[in-house]
């Protein structure tokens, strides 16, 4: 297979062209023949023209790639490796909501053929790609795995916003259901992966090992936020312990905040699914969740509290929020926990406005109802720098007074201006 798709006898396929399947697909342009899927229109279009949908890649990234973007079944048909990496979410029940990465399941199984690769990338936990991909894929293409075609699972470590940490410069895990489909999918990665594979003795290793990089994540976070609750009650700042704490050789630097988007906030709902299905209740990762679930509601009461506190009523206050993407830089807005702040304020009828440099005002308001404003329209009682956009450092305290009353909070989620803050009523987890 990797002899063939070198030679471009052969294409590979990615199924699933969000801001995984963009980057993986492009990087394998540049070495292959490559056939990118997606049944988004939208998208599609404007891939055509070299731009990339997550505003992730410049245009630069589409130059002399060889690919071919489509929605077309009849065109997947030509391809004979395949890499799924499409998202798996999770429903209103935290739940694992399966159907998308099913649905292109279902399209890969239509095409399939003998001498075929099907490799995931998809998150997910452990035993679903052999226990719901695979008989699909068996049912659908009337073929059998191993002996008609192969399957593997490579985890993604695409990190949105993240450009120093990259596909090329990472280690990619492979997992094969056999040893020949093992040793070919590891060549394949290798034309685009200088850092080196990391081959796992089985697909459900390969699983596990992506499923606990966020969980374990989640967990250090969830510690840290519950930290930050507990010093919130002696009067001392968290970030002042940490960095104090920090001067110790081996002390793991995390920091509270706000844990959304699709890895860390959803990824271990899918390993809780799979612990309870085995008849075992995960305190510690549930935990977590819980303590990261709920520090959105937590920071809105910690600012109504500061605002009370300075004789500021609710009905008639202001508040300016600066930042809505679920984490720095980036334009993605999916689970992002500042929505949660946002309406926490909104339940004691405060009117908020929201402001953010990258996320489309269009996206914000058809996922959460929420309208942004183009500029922060002074003056506010309180400002909560939610989101630690590069557009948002480096600024000094007339720059937020001059958004304010003259009595008014400001609240820093991530700590950015700690020290800095004086004539303004200073707060942060």
């Amino acid at each position: 297979m990797y002899r063939e798709l070198l030679d471009k006898r052969g294409k590979l396929a990615v199924v699933g062209l969000g801001y995984v399947g963009v980057p993986i697909a492009l990087a394998f342009a540049k070495k292959i023949s490559v056939v990118g899927f997606d049944v988004s229109a939208a998208r599609l279009e404007k891939m055509r023209k070299g731009i990339d949908p997550s505003g992730e890649l410049p245009a630069a990234a589409f130059a002399d790639a060889d690919i071919r973007f489509t929605s077309s079944l009849e065109e997947l048909a030509a391809a004979s490796f395949y890499i799924v990496a499409v998202p798996t979410p999770v429903d209103e029940s935290n739940n694992p909501d399966l159907s998308p990465l099913l649905a292109a399941t279902r399209s890969v199984a239509g095409v399939l053929e003998k001498g075929d690769y099907v490799v995931y990338e998809s998150t997910v936990y452990p035993g679903c790609t052999e226990e719901e991909c695979l008989p699909l894929l068996e049912e659908i293409s009337g073929l059998r795995a191993g002996r008609d075609f192969k399957l593997g699972y490579s985890p993604e470590r695409i990190n949105p916003g993240d450009t120093r940490h990259r596909l090329d410069n990472t280690v990619k895990i492979v997992s094969g259901c056999d040893a020949e489909a093992l040793a070919e999918i590891a060549d394949v990665y290798g034309l685009v992966v200088s850092a080196g594979v990391h081959r796992a003795p089985s697909v459900k290793v390969a699983e596990a090992a992506k499923i606990i990089e966020n969980t374990q994540r989640d967990v250090n976070i969830a510690l840290m936020n519950e930290l930050s609750i507990i010093f919130s009650r002696i009067g001392i700042n968290t970030y002042d312990v940490l960095e104090a704490a920090g001067t110790k050789w081996n002390f793991q630097k995390f920091s509270p905040g706000l844990v959304g988007g699709h890895c860390i906030g959803v990824d271990p709902y899918y390993l809780v699914h799979k612990a309870e299905a085995l008849k075992y209740h995960p305190k510690m990762i549930n935990a977590g969740r819980f303590i990261n679930d709920s520090m959105g509601g937590y920071i809105g009461k910690k600012v109504l509290k500061q605002m009370i506190s300075l004789g500021i009523g609710m009905r008639d206050s202001r508040v300016l929020v600066m930042g809505v993407t679920f984490k720095e830089d980036v334009a993605d807005i999916r689970n992002s926990k500042v929505v949660d702040i946002i309406r926490e304020l909104a339940d004691f009828g405060v009117r908020v406005d929201v402001v953010d440099p990258h996320a489309s005002a269009a996206e914000v308001e058809r996922e959460y109802g929420l309208r942004m404003v183009a500029s922060p329209q002074p003056f506010y009682d309180a400002v909560i720098l939610a989101v630690a956009h590069r557009a948002y450092q480096g600024k000094d305290e007339a720059f937020f007074k001059a958004l304010c009353r003259p009595k008014a909070v400001f609240a820093d989620v991530k700590g950015l201006y700690r020290g800095k803050i004086h004539e303004l009523t200073y707060w942060s987890l």
